[in-house]
């Protein structure tokens, strides 16, 4: 099969695409034919072994593995003997390592399910990641209730454009933030009050807010919870702060913080798992939730793709055509 591989960090011209073999199937495993995949984040972060304190894991001089890409929507090629989830022709979203590449495989027990119905196989892969990130923030850690007021800045991005719709889903008021060329953008996925953060600071307005999810991470902790409620809760979701700092530093600071203030100030990983991605199909389904897709690119075109998300101007999602 074609794949995607890296094998120094660096920038994406150290992407290559390569013929490897097909991933070995588990008796609990499920081979995907992979249609579509989306770009994140984590996908540049992985590239460049950046922050540094990631290569503990990801390898301190070399990337131990040598796929990029998470999020995935394609047909069930195969399953292994045990399982009876899924079978061949289903079509599946989710999220395996390396779903830069034409298959991959998938515990029968992780985050896949079945794709949105209506949805394109480029529209469901760009759910999974963001979205989840999204949900598990707002329902889990913001514990957004309707009625609520929540600001979302960053609205305009991959996991803003959705926590947008997820906000309006769950009944809440909701702010979005963002450049001016996006405005209209994030008032049509429902927004009912977008600030131009060219024009205007949102920590300076003067309104309060039970939930601020922070995808930018271009104020200062105290600015953001000068403009919460009482008891209100801070999400920070950035890898901004610097190389070695980065946002394990900002985790730190938080953690600390939160043992001494009134406001709720979370910290967050996300849980990518099936039953989040069957919760967003039935909001998918709904008609509840849309992804933004801004443009897409072949395999052979990841490195440019990554490159754009990594200047951090991507409106909405970045898909890869398999």
């Amino acid at each position: 099969m074609k794949a995607i591989r890296y094998h120094a960090y660096g920038p994406p011209d150290v992407i290559s695409l390569e013929e490897t073999a097909k991933p070995d199937l588990a008796d609990d495993g499920v081979l995907v034919r992979v249609r579509a995949a989306s770009v994140n984040p984590g996908d540049w972060h992985l590239l460049r072994g950046d922050p540094y304190i990631f290569r503990a894991v990801s390898g301190l001089t070399r990337p131990k593995a040598h796929g990029l890409g998470a999020d995935l929507a394609g047909i069930v090629e195969a399953v292994g003997k045990d399982v009876s989830r899924f079978a061949p022709g289903d079509e599946v979203y989710g999220c395996a390592p390396g779903s830069f590449a034409e298959y991959v495989a998938v515990p029968e027990s992780g985050p896949l399910s079945g794709k949105p119905a209506g949805f394109t196989f480029e529209q469901a892969a760009a759910v999974p990641t963001s979205a989840q990130t999204a949900l598990q923030a707002l329902r889990d850690k913001g514990r957004l209730a309707p009625g609520q007021r929540v600001l979302v800045n960053g609205a305009a991005g991959g996991i803003g454009t959705f926590a947008v719709q997820l906000a309006k889903a769950f009944g809440a008021e909701v702010t979005g933030v963002c450049g001016g060329g996006n405005v209209e953008l994030v008032r049509s996925l429902g927004a009912d009050h977008v600030i131009d953060y060219t024009k205007e600071d949102f920590t300076r307005t003067g309104h309060r807010y039970d939930v601020v999810l922070d995808n930018v991470g271009n104020r200062r902790v105290a600015d953001c919870r000068r403009i919460l409620t009482p008891t209100g809760t801070y999400l920070h979701n950035s890898g901004s702060g610097g190389r070695w700092v980065g946002v394990i530093g900002r985790i730190v600071g938080l953690s600390v913080l939160n043992l001494f203030v009134r406001h709720r100030l979370p910290t967050f990983v996300t849980h990518e798992n099936a039953d989040d991605l069957a919760v967003l199909r039935e909001l998918a389904e709904a008609g509840k939730l849309t992804p933004v897709i801004e443009r897409t690119h072949p395999l052979s075109e990841v490195p440019e793709a990554i490159a754009h998300v990594e200047r951090g101007h991507a409106k909405g999602k970045v898909v890869i055509t398999v």
